[in-house]
């Protein structure tokens, strides 16, 4: 396994996101040179996205590009002008529920905007493209825990039916045009500076404001919650090994990045309900459409070829979060 080397480029789309902001900070730490590309659109607090970018700012190997993915011109005026070696495809329209209401969203940047960071890594070459995908490909699978093995052609919302489609495009692109590509299945990813839109962020913004909580299938509900530090370290273990060729011909690797040890809901309730000093009020509600009952990443693949994974305790990574969080929002928390 080779070190993540320091003296390449890395493009990271959605670079004011989550988990583009946490891998960022984590490269330019490490002294690799780092382009950020993001259209800062409002599906949440845009103020969220630019303190983020305020942060990243502050490093002089960092260089940040406001763009759409679903605008062809942008990416390519990207890959021409910093030609990185490394693309890390972060930026997509995230969120289940909000496919149910934003299909168009969903299938602007989920799929014409992955389309063109393909094309973008066909004609400007790249060493590796590493790309996220999503749990929620596995949609209903009631077999546990859920191996990159299974079949996954049954998804409950759109937002897995893109994300799978992704998976579907990279294959492709790899054996056509030789590009070494890796798609990554997160599981559940929290932390600070995380998605308000996210049950973690919105049960702390509620429990402090003393306002009952939404508790959907009556609590009867499990995730796989992985922390995202452990994402982090499991993305940089990836980005500098691709994939050699396989016997069909495709330079092509698919992972689970999880935490291996799925949570109930209560439980994850009654860990942040620790974590704050305070009880949350409950409203119990029936499952939401596109949801599903469990989420549980086999992570052997991972384990056996980078000797890593996900270890961050619920207690561990939610103490953290809150911690951010009050120091983060102040006296309105």
């Amino acid at each position: 396994m080779k070190e993540l080397d320091p003296s390449k480029t890395y493009l990271i789309t959605g670079g004011a996101g989550f988990i583009g902001f946490h891998l960022s900070r984590s490269l330019l730490e490490r002294g690799a040179q780092v382009v950020g590309f993001d259209n800062m659109n409002d599906y949440y607090d845009v103020k969220l996205k630019e303190d983020r970018l305020a942060i990243l700012d502050s490093y002089d190997k960092y260089s940040f590009i406001r763009g759409d993915l679903a605008d062809n011109a942008d990416v390519f005026r990207v890959f021409q002008e910093y030609r990185p070696q490394i693309v890390v495809n972060l930026g997509a329209q995230a969120g289940v529920r909000y496919s149910i209401d934003n299909p168009g969203a969903y299938m602007a940047s989920n799929m014409m905007g992955f389309f063109h960071i393909l094309e973008g890594c066909r004609y400007f070459p790249v060493e590796h493209l590493v790309y996220a995908s999503s749990s929620s490909v596995y949609g209903g699978n009631e077999k546990v825990p859920f191996s990159t093995e299974d079949k996954v052609d049954e998804p409950v919302s759109l937002y897995a039916a893109t994300k799978k489609s992704n998976e579907l495009m990279a294959h492709a692109y790899s054996k056509l045009y030789r590009i070494p590509v890796t798609g990554l299945r997160f599981f559940t990813v929290y932390g600070p500076f995380g998605r308000p839109d996210m049950a973690y962020y919105k049960f702390t913004q509620k429990i402090l404001a003393g306002e009952p909580i939404q508790i959907y299938n009556r609590g009867d509900m499990y995730r796989d919650f992985t922390y995202i530090d452990d994402i982090v370290r499991g993305v940089e273990n990836i980005l500098c090994n691709p994939p050699a060729g396989n016997a069909k011909g495709a330079f092509y690797k698919l992972y689970n990045i999880g935490n291996n040890k799925p949570v109930k809901l209560m439980d994850y309730v009654a860990a942040l309900e620790r974590c704050l000093g305070r009880e949350a009020k409950k409203e119990y509600l029936p499952m939401q459409p596109g949801d599903v009952y469990q989420t549980y990443a086999d992570v052997s693949d991972l384990m056996r070829d980078y000797d890593f994974k996900p270890e961050t305790s619920i207690e561990e990574g939610l103490s953290k979060f809150v911690e951010w969080y009050k120091n983060y929002y102040g006296e309105k928390a």
